[in-house]
């Protein structure tokens, strides 16, 4: 991640032996969730600051004070593997360093541990300059969305309604002894208590289950297609709204799937073949329709908008070091591109849908109210009676769910009719 890669990229590139996976990636997710309270940690044992070229022995010493100060691993056995890697990483001149600074962390860890209390980034683990948009956005709620943002994502699974029903899925669960509850707010969804590998999953590769959060599937939901419309998916990929949208009217809509990046979109149509289900999928700028857009127009539209994905770090934790304050104008000039640029493919009627994982007011209830206000044609629709009579967090157009609202992720939804 050094190099603005995210986690997940990065942990592709190395696969430990089968018996240290698991605690291989604790050890990478527990790192990066806590990396801004563990800079802070690091900065306070270092007698002088790391030159850049060594930043990757910062790193290892982070990785080192996650496993005494978060992880509560045994102190002995921390200290010696994180020595032993720096030998491994070819830096064996640093090894006394590294078992200096954990070991001067063990001698003095009730102090540090309260100095750091005083310090707003160490306590939340976030950047400072997320710190200050939630503060702004949401006085009341910032900490329950530090603290949401903080707990590992538990694994959310969609049950295919084509092929069965979440109340008998999560009974074949059972009978295999894995236990699960259903949502309270997504028709299809289960929520494991223990996350597994998706190959234990019974029916994972014939398409009866897919792995997507209970607030990401309450999009398709919202925009509720129906047998034999039009419906543009716009920024599709991996494509699981593409999957839950067929699944919704058994496959009876005529779908067309896009995405900008090409291999993205073959996520897509990976997803649609073990699904069992079809749709087109095109290469394209959803932005520029002059491009791909046939003329005819849509009945409904999911705009699954690209976002800053603040509402997703306890799934993503990496977002807190690899966004940059700079890219949230650069987003919601994405976004309001894209709502003017796929309007005038909307019927007269048409419904759309704009979602994002965000929980940053610019990218959502701002964004819409300008959109409102400069389209005579569109009209905010109340979502109350899609979502159960639940309304998630107002305070604007649309509702907003935060990280870890009844276990899901951070979303916003905003639902748009063409007059």
């Amino acid at each position: 991640m050094l190099d603005g890669r995210s986690l997940d990229q990065a942990l592709t590139e190395f696969e430990p032996p089968g018996e240290q996976t698991s605690l291989y990636k604790a050890l990478c997710y527990q790192s990066v969730r806590w990396q801004p309270r563990l800079s802070r940690l690091s900065g306070l044992l270092l007698e002088k600051p790391l030159r850049s070229r060594d930043r990757i022995i910062g790193a290892l010493l982070q990785v080192g004070l996650c496993q005494l100060s978060v992880m509560r691993a045994a102190d002995h056995a921390a200290v010696s593997e994180t020595v032993n890697a720096a030998r491994d990483l070819g830096r064996p001149a640093f090894a006394g360093l590294i078992n200096g600074v954990l070991r001067k962390y063990l001698r003095t860890r009730d102090d540090l541990e309260a100095a750091l209390n005083d310090d707003p980034v160490a306590v939340s683990a976030h950047p400072e300059w997320i710190l200050d948009i939630l503060h702004a956005d949401w006085p009341d709620q910032w900490p329950e969305i530090v603290a949401g943002g903080n707990r590992q994502a538990p694994m959310w699974l969609r049950v295919n309604r084509t092929q069965t029903s979440a109340s008998d899925y999560l009974r074949e669960l059972g009978e295999r002894g894995q236990t699960a509850i259903l949502s309270a707010w997504a028709e299809d969804a289960v929520c494991l208590d223990t996350p597994c590998d998706v190959r234990g999953l019974p029916g994972f590769e014939q398409g009866r289950v897919s792995v997507q959060d209970a607030a990401a599937q309450l999009a398709s939901r919202l925009l509720a297609p129906a047998a034999g419309q039009r419906v543009l998916d716009a920024c599709a990929a991996p494509g699981g709204k593409t999957g839950h949208l067929l699944e919704l009217v058994d496959g009876d809509i005529d779908l067309l799937a896009l995405d900008q990046d090409p291999q993205r979109l073959r996520m897509v149509d990976e997803t649609l073949q073990r699904l069992g289900l079809t749709a087109r999928t095109q290469a394209a700028d959803a932005a520029r329709p002059a491009e791909w857009w046939d003329g005819k127009p849509f009945q409904r539209i999911m705009l699954d908008t690209p976002c800053s994905g603040s509402g997703v770090i306890r799934r993503h934790p990496d977002i807190k070091l690899l966004r940059r304050p700079s890219d949230i104008n650069d987003l919601t000039g994405r976004q309001k591109t894209l709502l003017d640029g796929l309007w005038p493919t909307l019927d007269q009627g048409g419904v759309m849908i704009y979602c994002s994982c965000s929980v940053f007011r610019q990218e959502n209830q701002r964004q819409i109210d300008s959109f409102v206000n400069t389209h005579s044609d569109a009209e905010l629709l109340p979502l109350s009676d899609r979502l159960r009579g639940r309304f998630g967090s107002g305070r604007g157009p649309g509702i907003q769910i935060f990280p870890g609202e009844e276990d899901m992720d951070g979303f916003f939804y905003a639902v748009l009719r063409k007059k």
